[in-house]
């Protein structure tokens, strides 16, 4: 575990401790955030969101919504939108789907492939990449924000 400020390092064995860093991580989230999700095809960031999703006590499946491009979850704590943006064509999509109602304030989005949404996204508080190494992967935390920052010094306490 890196303890450097404002980054989490962590290397996750299998999809049981990737879901379990989804719900730890959801425990430090108090006030909503945009959260970017970077990584390879098959690299764990729809497996850590659904940690995330679960977290915050949804009992259903948790699914990728790489044709609808956004799967909500509005929950009685929180509500959270689970976006991949794997298969936009053109970032001007997401301005006709209502892309800026999506980041009220206390709301937890989770973004797969921010890149493709590049000038129509909120600015995340936190940027997660996840990596393959051998049979495991190494997720990297990064704060973008001040709340951010707050939600990694939570992580590391916990």
């Amino acid at each position: 575990m890196d303890q450097q400020d404002g980054v989490f390092n962590c290397f996750l064995a299998d999809e049981t401790e990737t879901v379990a860093m989804g719900s730890k991580l959801s425990s430090c989230i108090h006030d909503g955030a945009v959260i970017f999700l970077h990584g390879d095809l098959g690299a764990g960031k729809t497996t850590l969101t659904r940690g995330v999703v679960q977290g915050f006590g949804h009992t259903g499946k948790v699914k990728s919504p790489t044709y609808t491009l956004v799967e909500p979850y509005e929950l009685d704590s929180q509500n959270v939108y689970h976006f991949d943006l794997y298969r936009l064509a053109d970032p001007e999509e997401l301005e006709f789907m209502g892309i800026r109602d999506y980041f009220e304030n206390n709301s937890v989005c989770l973004i797969e492939w921010p890149e493709k949404g590049a000038g129509m996204l909120a600015q995340a508080d936190l940027e997660i990449t996840m990596e393959y190494v051998d049979n495991a992967r190494r997720i990297t935390i990064m704060a973008n924000s001040q709340s951010g920052k707050t939600i990694i010094n939570k992580l590391k306490n916990d």
